[in-house]
This record gives structure tokens, sequence and C-alpha cells, in this order.
């Protein structure tokens, strides 16, 4: 095969007490074409990106190493679509970082799984909490076991929309981070693990009551919320509204809430047009349960 073209989602992670470990996939996209060539080329694409650093060439050539494949091509890579923003807290490097080893997979015919590509993509990222559900599409569980991912999958009921409030400011993972405390408390911990251990079973009933309590966090949400002004107004409009969670996607700052209303994109477009937020744009998305695919 010369060429290749994938459709990747965006992803949460975290879904508030999940983290490092949880995360899910959303139907917003990025469109990558791969092509052999005789250079290292990039097509729409940021000129900063457009070397040897940028994620998705890192992710493929890695993948080829791993295969033990070392090709006398090199690789041209076109971004058709790119709607996950960048730093906001959806994927977009987990994006990159599959596409690209998915697309040396499929170039040269590697015979690589999904296993596979997730250990290849989650040496580069650092933790598997985007990256399965970028790979597996809808809810996931992550872990490290023996210097290995591990990752399971969850159901998710149809009945939940995710409705995300993107900002018009980014926030880098690395600043998200330095904010986080080096310890916990011993109580904060068990008060996450609970929470944790419920989730699955709110997603997958979209049990009212019990979405209400699972959301929770006391491990980083206290802390990166104070990056991100308007976090607390958000908040608040978004439980007047009756979401059923409100919670950080990933590091931030784009901020999720949960529902079960088909009009509560529209009814937080409002609310947020009237407060100093007005320019944070709304999205309502569907949970993408297929993952990566080639197209």
């Amino acid at each position: 095969m010369d060429r290749v073209t994938l459709r990747v989602p965006a992803s949460t992670a975290n879904l508030g007490p999940g983290f490092d470990s949880l995360g899910c996939a959303l139907g917003l996209y990025n469109t990558f074409c791969f092509e052999k060539s005789d250079s290292l080329r990039f097509q729409n694409c940021d000129e900063a990106f457009c070397n040897e650093d940028n994620l998705a060439y890192k992710a493929y050539k890695a993948t080829l190493a791993y295969a033990g494949v070392n090709p006398t091509e090199n690789v041209a890579v076109t971004f058709l679509q790119t709607d996950i923003p960048i730093s906001r807290g959806l994927g977009s490097s987990a994006a990159l970082l599959v596409a690209g080893a998915m697309g040396a997979n499929a170039l040269y015919d590697l015979g690589l799984d999904k296993q596979d590509l997730l250990t290849i993509d989650t040496i580069l990222e650092g933790h598997p909490d985007n990256i399965s559900p970028v790979l597996n599409g809808g809810l996931t569980a992550s872990a490290m076991a023996d210097g290995q991912p591990v990752t399971v999958s969850y159901p998710v009921n149809e009945a939940l929309r995710f409705v995300v409030l993107i900002p018009d400011f980014s926030l880098s993972t690395q600043k998200a981070r330095a904010v986080l405390p080096k310890t916990v408390a011993f109580g904060d911990a068990v008060h996450n693990l609970s929470r944790v251990a419920l989730l699955p079973a709110a997603f997958a009933s979209a049990d009212q009551s019990l979405l209400k309590k699972v959301f929770d966090d006391r491990l980083h949400q206290p802390y990166r919320r104070t990056l991100i002004p308007g976090f607390d107004t958000a908040e608040q409009l978004a439980y007047e509204e009756g979401c059923l969670g409100f919670f950080l996607s990933g590091a931030g700052p784009t901020c999720l809430c949960l529902t079960d209303r088909s009009d509560f994109a529209q009814i937080m477009q409002r609310r947020l047009a009237d407060t100093l937020l007005a320019s944070w744009s709304v999205k309502d998305l569907p949970v993408d349960r297929i993952g990566a695919s080639i197209v």
C-alpha cells in the first residue's frame, strides 16, 4: 500500500475521579493521509510542527522500529481535517500518535494489533488513558502492569450526551500537571477509588441518581480549576440547568457536561452568552464507538 487515509476521534480523559485511567472517545475528528514519499513532507499543518518532532511522525517512526522495518522511503503526511482543538484537553496529541502508528502499520502491512499500537503510543504519550479510547472507541479504563498498558472497554448508554465547553485559550498539560500535589491524603484516595468503581455502572445504566454521585474528584480538579478563568461560572450554570456531571476534559481547559437532554448544548450556549464566557465554544458530541479507522 502506498497511501492510507485515517479518521481519528477526539477523546476526553479522567472523567472526574479516574485520573490517568479513564477515557472516552468523542465524535470530533481529525483526518490524515499518509503516503510513501522520497522525503518527509507535511501539508496543511502549522509550520511549527512540520518537522521530525511532529507527534504523528514520531509515532510513525516508532511503529516501524517496533516492527523491525527500516524502509528506504519516507512519508508525506497531509492533515485533511483538523477539528480537534490543540491543547484544550480533547486528546489532540493522542490523535496524532494513533494516526502515526496506524499509518505506518497500514502502509507497510506490519500486521500489528491494537495492543501493539497501544504499547507503542503509550511509550510516547506516557500514559494510556487517551490512547486507548482513540484506538478502541467508547469508554475505556487503562492501567500499566509490568511496564505494559492494559485496557478494558465499558458500554455507554445511548441516552447520554457529552456537551463540551471549549474556552478560547489553551492550557499545556505540563502546566496542568505542575500544580498537582506530590502526595494525597488517604481519605482522598479512597474517595476517588470508590467513585471510579461505580462509574462504569452509571454510564451503562444512565441512572441519574448514580451519575450525580460519581464525578466528584479530589486528586486533580481542585488544583487545575484554579488555572481556568470561568470554571466556577461554567460549573454553576451547568448544574443550574440540571447537568448530571460536570468535570474537566483531560487536563483542561475544556469542561464537559454530561446530560441526557437533547437541548442542553443550546441552553448552555445561551447561558454563556450572558456572561464573560460568551467566547467559549459549545459542542454536543456523541460517543465515538468505533475508534480510529481507515477510510
